[in-house]
């Protein structure tokens, strides 16, 4: 059985790539300082898959807290790196904070796994490498552009580093993975996306409206040259990224890679507006929402989708959920958060 340490594996995208790696016969370390998770979700994880995980609390930004996960566990066969700060408005704000927290912890991987001897690490990116694309849909062809924010230039701050990494290592295998936007939550209910104060995303902030805790939701302009005026999105079931990283992980057990460093869009192939995303949770829920329009926001482009042909054909990874699915998956994960809240009060 592979043993896989997984930074962040109590967070949104992490915990539910620690139930796919478990169902697919990995044994996960998960290492997370809660700093942007919840303490109890290691405890749902566990519920989910009916085993108990082996966890470390530590702080992947400090290399004597983090190196304790190496120095115990032998034979570690590759690292999935979660861990970073990602509120895009927060790194604007303190873009020290963000600089420091996201590259060290990425340096203190390679730099652990080069001293333990690990072999390899999928490195999670985001589209926001991107920046405003010229055209659609996103391949991994598209050039690369300076983010707008700090947050996502640590991310393509990152891919560099590895890629020079790789090029100085040959025998160390990277493969970075450009998320555009996981939504929705495990069929379960029993894990989801909880972020910190005031959504960022749309998905969390339409179930925190739907449920009361926001007064409204604001949708950032409609007067975008898209069909219903408002921007479009590549949105893809959380689940489906988790299975994405047990694939690319696979191909690098497996020695399947053909070159060192690799790079992969996640996403559906296909836009959706905001407008229709709020249809599909009313429909699907059987619920209203209040909801206004407000002007764009700075830095927003109109549309942003993805090119799945190079991890469909080489990670043999097709998103199979639907836009139904993330939208009762994260009510239902909304609900039974803030009910258990409530009853623990």
């Amino acid at each position: 059985m592979h043993k896989i340490i997984v930074t962040g594996g109590a967070g949104y995208i992490g915990s539910h790539t620690v139930v796919s790696l478990i169902n697919s016969g990995f044994e996960p370390i998960v290492v997370d300082d809660f700093s942007n998770s919840q303490r109890d979700s290691i405890k749902r994880i566990e519920k989910i898959v009916g085993q108990s995980i082996r966890f470390y609390e530590a702080n992947t930004a400090d290399i004597n807290s983090f190196e304790r996960v190496f120095a115990e566990n032998e034979q570690i066969a590759g690292i999935i790196h979660f861990a970073a700060f990602k509120a895009v408005k927060e790194s604007v704000d303190k873009p020290l904070m963000y600089y420091k927290n996201n590259l060290v912890s990425l340096l203190n991987c390679i730099e652990l796994s080069e001293k333990y001897k690990v072999k390899n690490l999928v490195f999670s990116s985001s589209a926001t490498v991107y920046g405003n694309p010229a055209e659609l849909p996103v391949s991994e062809q598209t050039p690369t552009q300076r983010p707008s924010s700090p947050y996502g230039n640590t991310k393509k701050i990152g891919e560099e580093i590895l890629e020079d990494y790789c090029k100085a290592n040959p025998d160390f295998n990277a493969i970075i993975l450009r998320y555009f936007n996981p939504i929705g939550a495990h069929v379960s209910g029993l894990i989801g996306e909880l972020p910190n104060g005031v959504p960022n995303n749309l998905m969390p902030f339409i179930t925190q409206t739907a449920y009361g805790l926001r007064e409204k939701l604001s949708v950032f302009g409609n007067d975008y040259d898209t069909a219903d005026g408002t921007a479009l999105r590549d949105y893809v079931h959380v689940e489906d990224v988790a299975d994405a990283h047990v694939l690319t992980l696979q191909r690098l057990v497996d020695k399947k890679n053909t070159e060192n460093y690799e790079f992969y869009n996640l996403g559906t192939g296909k836009g959706t507006s905001v407008i229709e995303i709020i249809a599909a949770f009313e429909k699907v829920n059987d619920l209203k929402l209040n909801f206004t329009f407000e002007p764009r926001r700075a830095g927003d482009v109109p549309e942003l989708f993805a090119s799945t042909k190079k991890a469909n054909e080489i990670l043999k990874f097709k998103s199979k959920k639907s836009l139904e699915d993330m939208a009762s998956s994260a009510w239902k994960w909304e609900k039974r958060f803030r009910d258990a809240q409530k009853n623990s009060k």
